[in-house]
């Protein structure tokens, strides 16, 4: 039966390194998320510069500027998922403007990750809520999941980690929050709470009408999902996520085209890219359950490689993100008492 088992999973190594070098697998990444992560890799404008892809008639998305940002102007305004890096705000704002004359009226925050909300300060100041005769004066709502907001404030006696105008303002604490389409554009917009994923507080949001899916970082085209695991993420919620994602996706021709996927970092894909990442990721998960069922250690199982067959495209060796820390991520989550 073991022997079965082993042979099993060394057909699924092969297949996986033929499949890896199929997509364009050249080698270990060094840089960390990987090259694409970077302003100068996303636009060949050179770094400081943001790319601008135009994905549906009304939706845009905005990269360089740390994580991928979905825009989508309407005749009264401009609703924005997630809002880069604090040093690139300005330029992210200027970028909005050019796609849209009108205010910001909604920002919304996949996580409490630093390049998803280090310009939320900068576009909430800049934006105004609909309806501008009712609420005049009023910045943008700015949604999220009430977790997220309580990682960006703080307990009363500590410094919070960020300035309270980047706060979310509306927040949502169940498993959904669906904004009506009135005033926005007519475009039916969902956020959908994915928890203990790539943190405790990720939401999707699912662009109903325009079938477009802002992720976050549950999942990243360039590289290795991140789990902040001191943050409440797990290796089974990023899995369980992609699932949903895929549940509510669709495709124009078997796996392929139909909806379209912004992920946290990387280029614009669909259903057959996030069905490959689940499936890397299932495997992986699996390997090192049974090795941890066997007792192995963390350092063990790093030297066992189980993500070799996935290194050339996701993997990495130096940078913020390594395959070293994706992997000691998933034997926390996975070895840790229930």
């Amino acid at each position: 039966m073991r022997a079965n088992r082993a042979a099993l999973v060394a057909v699924v190594f092969a297949a996986s390194a033929t499949l890896s070098a199929q997509r364009g697998a050249t080698g270990t990444n060094p840089a960390g998320r990987g090259a694409a992560q970077t302003p100068a890799a996303q636009n060949a404008a050179g770094p400081g510069q943001l790319r601008v892809t135009k994905v549906r008639p009304n939706i845009s998305v905005l990269t360089g500027a740390g994580s991928n940002i979905t825009v989508m102007p309407f005749d009264l305004g401009a609703v924005v998922v997630d809002t880069g890096s604090t040093a690139m705000a300005d330029k992210v704002l200027e970028t909005i403007r050019q796609l849209s004359p009108k205010p910001i009226a909604n920002i919304i925050n996949t996580s409490s990750t630093p390049d998803h909300v280090g310009g939320n300060e900068k576009l909430h100041s800049a934006g105004r809520r609909l309806p501008f005769e009712i609420v005049a004066g009023e910045g943008p709502m700015v949604i999220a999941h009430e977790k997220v907001l309580t990682r960006m404030s703080a307990p009363t006696g500590q410094v919070a980690a960020a300035p309270e105008g980047a706060w979310p303002n509306e927040t949502y604490h169940v498993d959904y929050k669906k904004l009506a389409a009135e005033y926005r554009g007519g475009e039916q917009i969902e956020l959908i709470y994915m928890p203990a994923a790539h943190s405790d507080g990720d939401s999707i949001v699912w662009f109903r009408h325009a079938d477009v899916i802002a992720t976050g970082d549950i999942f990243m085209e360039s590289s290795y999902p991140i789990i902040e695991v001191a943050n409440g993420g797990t290796i089974n919620g990023v899995i369980v996520a992609l699932n949903k994602i895929l549940d509510l996706a669709f495709a124009d021709f078997r796996s392929e085209g139909g909806t379209l996927i912004v992920p946290g970092h990387g280029r614009v894909c669909d259903m057959s890219d996030v069905a490959y990442y689940r499936d890397m990721l299932t495997i992986i998960r699996d390997l090192m359950q049974d090795m941890i069922k066997k007792g192995m250690t963390l350092e063990q199982v790093k030297a066992a490689k189980p993500t070799f067959p996935w290194d050339g495209r996701y993997g990495s060796t130096s940078g913020p993100w390594t395959t070293d820390m994706f992997v000691e991520a998933v034997y926390k989550t996975l070895s840790a008492k229930k």
